[in-house]
């Protein structure tokens, strides 16, 4: 089992802290670890309000709340000094609204992990986790593509840091389960609101899935792992949206919509052109950086084996599919039992 790094007398900042992971990765931390500062850095005051009002200083006195944009360079920088490590989930990453403002979403998620990289190297944080996504494979909407330069930016970042600067790495995974905006809170919210259909946007269409504090697993044994330049991806499974519909409104009526623009029927969670550099563990696979210093710190030297040649990765894998009685628990986790 992957060890949690120790975060006790460190102090931590996550940008886009008031978010789901956000939320999840504070209240575990708290739970687990005695940090010396524990910052979230955002931009939504009202979001910081009534997440104090969970996460008060005043019970939890290692708590910080900088108002804060990962496109402004400065800011970030202040706000890191004397930093451990940082945790990156700022990102604008709804699909249809990332199509329609395309150069806001280009300033927050490149732009924006630019800074991150730039703050956290002037600040001389230890170790810097980024959050990716599953859209950031192949992509074919402007938020996936994005996502793929922001990995890009932070595996690169590493030959800017010099030898024992800052590191960095990327957590990549798949669709959370309960966060703003998936299908299963959604689904929940049209059934309460008492509605006869469900709308399903292509009735092939799989997607991975992965709980918040699993996401939140990844993140604290990857960073203690990491030696920087890692793409740490777990192994996960998959659901198809029309079985989650069946499974949350059973007598409802299913809807055929249409994909929306930039939407992927299959989501992919490796890329064929990664896989001779990817290293599988027990729970997730390391994607190996083509940097001319990691041949030094690879992987092989701690017995891992390289990931077979001819897999794929993706969500319309039979095998990954998600037994119809696991799927049940994990919607009852997010919704409730009926």
């Amino acid at each position: 089992m992957a060890r949690e790094i120790s975060l006790d007398g460190k102090s931590v900042l996550i940008t886009g802290g008031t978010g789901s992971f956000g939320q999840a990765f504070v209240q575990h931390v708290l739970e687990t670890s005695r940090p010396n500062r524990l910052i979230v850095f955002s931009r939504d005051e009202t979001k910081q309000w009534e997440m104090m009002g969970r996460f008060s200083p005043t019970e939890y006195p290692c708590m910080r709340y900088f108002i804060g944009d990962v496109r402004d360079v400065d800011r970030l920088e202040m706000a890191m000094k004397g930093v451990d490590y940082v945790v990156h989930a700022a990102a604008l990453k709804y699909v249809p609204v990332a199509e329609y403002n395309p150069f806001e979403c280009v300033r927050t998620n490149i732009h924006g992990t630019e800074n991150v990289i730039q703050a956290a190297i002037r600040a001389n944080v230890e170790k810097v986790m980024a959050i990716s996504t599953d859209k950031a494979v192949n992509p074919i909407n402007l938020y996936g593509a994005t996502k793929l330069a922001a990995e890009k930016l932070i595996i690169a970042a590493n030959n800017l840091s010099g030898e024992n600067g800052t590191r960095f790495a990327v957590a990549r995974y798949g669709n959370v389960v309960g966060s703003r905006g998936s299908v299963v809170p959604f689904f929940a919210k049209l059934i309460r609101e008492g509605t006869t259909e469900l709308p399903i946007t292509d009735e092939r269409m799989t997607r991975f899935w992965i709980k918040l504090q699993e996401g939140v697993k990844l993140v604290t044994t990857s960073l203690e792992m990491m030696r920087g330049a890692e793409i740490f991806v777990p192994k996960l499974q998959a659901t198809r949206v029309v079985d989650v519909a069946k499974l949350m409104g059973p007598k409802l009526k299913q809807k055929i919509v249409g994909i929306r623009p930039g939407e992927k029927v299959h989501e992919w969670l490796l890329s064929p052109d990664e896989l001779p550099s990817t290293y599988e563990l027990e729970d997730r696979y390391v994607v190996q950086p083509q940097l001319t210093f990691w041949h030094e710190n690879s992987f092989p030297a701690l017995g891992e084996k390289l990931i077979q040649p001819d897999y794929f990765y993706s969500s319309e894998r039979e095998d990954l599919l998600m037994p119809l009685d696991n799927l049940q628990m994990l919607i009852d986790s997010v919704v409730g039992k009926k």
